[in-house]
């Protein structure tokens, strides 16, 4: 029998605002964080805006001799572990250290390291190089860190899976639990690759949204007039603990980890299969392996990236539960952007919130429909509705597709 895991904590910080109540505030009242870059020049860009993280000092979360061994993506990912586990109230001790793991994944790890020490290469020379560069930009850092932040000596691994990593390493991590490795888990994502390179190669792909004169307006995702996705930063990290684990120490429980679903399209390196078959393929493994029917989901956090793959979405939603479905389905990308690696970590926290506190994220700037998008997608304003099981979908380049289901925890 499957051991029980649950959500005790949750940390993020995203261009919404930073700590999860100032997020669900902003995501409550529909605000968009995305704004023209300011992080590097952008005046011979075609792309010029992004959702930066605003008003985020490192320094209150890192020691300063710390921080110069650490990209941004770990100062995101040290932040958001902090906030996810002062909220649990978790206590790791010589006693239970070995019981305590970290898995939090990264898309493009340390790319703003990478363009900094190559210019100073370039133009000083190898000598200056920071002994950290390396340290810095590892994708595994960030789970390396908080690890040895708070000593937990259980398991510490990484998951880099691209816009499917956040999701992926909840759903891992949940299943260290269930098998026995663990009792308590960091999980999530971390990303932030607002950077010259990375703006300068999705544009080449062609698959950023150029609106730069309405840059909270850029993010529509069902919408007919849509043009790409907006890149976005930050990170999201949850606490998972094995239920009795929890009961015993009395801590608040937010949700319940109950469905998980992980495959691939197997059909091309940055598009979706036409018609969802592998994401509706694995949202009925994500239902089969929690045993849960389709009737009883009552949301879906959809990975709705304001791209193509809406259409494709839509597609294999319907495939799963029905082409006259009325479950409601939000992009919480239409006020963050979409924060890669870091996308499946703070849109599971969204799809948590939804069941603890009652309320449905909309999706903003839904004001002229894709007829190929024809779902209920909660347009423009939150909804007030308790339901009992939410869904989080996540699809990443190379195809593969992740899926956590949560429940609405009850005694």
């Amino acid at each position: 029998m499957k051991r029980r895991v649950v959500v005790t904590g949750t940390g993020m910080v995203s261009p919404l605002g930073i700590g999860v109540d100032e997020n669900w505030d902003s995501i409550c009242k529909g605000k968009s964080g995305i704004d023209q870059i300011t992080r590097f020049d952008v005046t011979d860009f075609p792309v010029k805006i992004a959702g930066e993280v605003k008003e985020f000092e490192a320094s209150d979360y890192i020691e300063h001799k710390e921080l110069k061994k650490m990209d941004r993506f770990i100062h995101f990912a040290m932040a958001t572990a902090k906030m996810a586990a002062e909220q649990s109230g978790i206590e790791i001790t010589e006693e239970n250290a070995e019981r305590v793991g970290v898995l939090i994944g990264v898309g493009l790890c340390g790319l703003p390291a990478i363009e900094k020490y190559y210019d100073i290469y370039k133009e000083r020379g190898v000598r200056k190089i920071s002994p950290f560069f390396i340290p810095m930009l590892i994708s595994n850092l960030a789970s390396g860190q908080v690890s040895i932040h708070f000593g937990a000596k259980g398991p510490n691994t990484c998951v880099v899976t691209a816009c499917a990593t956040g999701t992926h390493s909840i759903g891992d991590a949940a299943r260290f639990i269930q098998y026995g490795d663990a009792d308590i888990m960091f999980a999530g994502g971390a990303e932030s690759v607002i950077t010259p390179l990375a703006i300068g190669g999705f544009h080449a792909a062609k698959a950023l949204s150029t609106r730069n004169d309405s840059p909270q307006e850029a993010s529509r995702p069902y919408n007919i007039d849509r043009d790409g996705f907006v890149m976005g930063e930050g990170s999201g990290v949850v606490i998972l603990e094995e239920l009795e684990h929890a009961k015993k120490r009395n801590a608040n429980i937010l949700a319940e980890v109950v469905g998980y679903g992980l495959n691939s399209d197997a059909y091309h390196i940055t598009a979706t299969t036409p018609d969802g078959e592998g994401a509706a393929r694995c949202m009925k493994m994500a239902l089969k392996n929690g045993g849960i029917n389709k009737e009883d989901i009552g949301y879906i956090n959809a990975h709705g990236t304001s791209t193509a793959a809406d259409a494709t979405e839509t597609q294999a939603i319907k495939t799963v539960f029905g082409n006259d479905t009325k479950i409601a389905v939000s992009s919480t990308k239409s006020m963050t952007g979409h924060l890669l690696g870091a996308a499946g970590g703070i849109e599971a926290i969204y799809s948590i919130l939804a069941l603890h506190r009652g309320v449905l994220p909309p999706t903003i700037n839904y004001s002229n429909p894709d007829p190929a998008c024809d779902l209920d997608y909660v347009p423009n304003e939150a909804r007030e509705k308790n339901i009992d099981y939410a869904v989080s979908n996540s699809f990443g380049f190379g195809g593969t597709n992740g899926v956590l289901i949560f429940k609405r925890f009850v005694g």
